[in-house]
């Protein structure tokens, strides 16, 4: 998404890479305490993201409406 806010999709690509790690993590936990702990840690990231997903749909949405009306 090129029209996006830089910010957001870095930020998006920060969580993706965050979730990938605890789900790394979680798998290598060496018991099922730090294996929740990195389980919800991946969840919070994905919802994280998630948002930031919606967020930068939101941004090139209004960016496109921007576009639409007459001399912009």
């Amino acid at each position: 998404m090129p029209d996006e806010d830089p910010e957001t999709d870095e930020l998006r690509r920060s969580q993706l890479e965050r979730v990938r790690e605890e789900r790394k993590r979680e798998g290598e936990a060496l018991d099922e305490d730090e294996a929740e702990t990195h389980g919800r840690r991946a969840e919070r990231a994905e919802y994280l993201r998630e948002k930031l997903e919606e967020r930068a749909e939101a941004e090139k949405e209004k960016l496109e409406e921007a576009e639409e009306r007459p001399g912009g």
